[in-house]
């Protein structure tokens, strides 16, 4: 299976959101984390700094670590964590401009766990190979790999460094790599493995997902207290879960009809498509679905 990008159209009332729920969150998260932080950086707990001890258990730390031991649950912390505000900065807006378009057609749930499982590639790959060293923190694993999957989505989108040199998605984006495998060792304190660990994650899941179509709903709904109307009727017409092939099939919306329209929606039924496009991706609609919000379009 591959996606459907040539099909994909931002939709003008509310099928594409410059501020996707998942992007939306991260950037508040990652700001609230770093206010935190920043002012850690003034409280002194007995003779050490309290961004001391937050650093330390919820930066990743290396094994080998004088003060400080790896825990598990680093390999996602870390990734909140950042070390000023240009670091902050830059993160975020890279996650925004290229993890934008790539949530909007993954859909919120699988964007969510791609994110996540490309800042813990990252740091694995940071532990087994970079030796000793400081507390790892940053979300540029992270960062990286919604870089590559951009470049693997819109291999020949134009991006504009500094506003003014136009270079295609894929040739930035391996040179890119390139440069960051040239300064692995190079002794500073940035990252390098952890940004290749995420660019190599991010391709991985990309690649798998175009074979398999990986989805998530199973996962997200074992946890879900409030089930919504498509949730429900799906459930009652299907049994349990969303499978791929059991979505195209189902007719989980209700649509009002009569003698002189075929196809007469109300806004309910928009609102259960918009919320399938949030968990699953605007590709994993029927053709039905897509015609409706088409037909929706013209009217708005």
């Amino acid at each position: 299976m591959s996606y459907d990008r040539g099909s994909y159209r931002p939709m003008g009332f509310g099928g594409f959101s410059f501020f996707p729920p998942v992007i939306k969150n991260l950037l508040i998260i990652n700001g609230i984390v770093f206010f935190i932080k920043i002012i850690a950086e003034n409280i002194v707990v007995g003779q050490t700094l309290l961004e001391t001890y937050i650093t330390g258990y919820f930066g990743l730390i290396p094994f080998g670590h004088p003060y400080f031991s790896f825990m598990p649950w680093q390999l996602i912390t870390y990734q909140f964590l950042h070390a000023n505000f240009s670091h902050i900065f830059f993160n975020m807006l890279m996650l925004w401009m290229f993890g934008m378009e790539i949530e909007n057609i993954m859909g919120s749930r699988k964007f969510l766990v791609f994110y996540l499982l490309a800042g813990i590639g990252g740091g694995l790959l940071q532990l087994l190979l970079g030796g000793g060293g400081g507390p790892i923190i940053g979300a540029s694993g992270a960062v990286f790999g919604v870089m590559v999957a951009f470049a693997m989505f819109f291999p020949n989108r134009m991006i504009y460094i500094y506003f003014l040199l136009p270079v295609k998605a894929k040739y930035l984006i391996v040179f890119l790599m390139v440069i960051e495998f040239m300064s692995v060792g190079d002794g500073s304190f940035v990252a390098h493995l952890a940004h290749l660990g995420g660019a190599i994650v991010g391709f991985s899941f990309v690649y798998l997902d175009r074979q398999q179509n990986f989805n998530f709903d199973k996962m997200f709904d074992i946890f879900k207290s409030n089930k919504t109307y498509s949730d429900t009727t799906f459930k009652k017409r299907s049994g349990f879960g969303f499978g791929r092939k059991e979505v195209e099939d189902a007719e989980f919306y209700e649509i009002k009809s009569d003698k002189s329209s075929e196809d007469k929606v109300d806004q309910e039924v928009i609102d259960a498509i918009l919320d399938k496009i949030s968990r699953s991706g605007y590709q994993n609609l029927t053709e039905k679905e897509k015609k409706i919000l088409f037909e929706a379009s013209k009217k708005n």
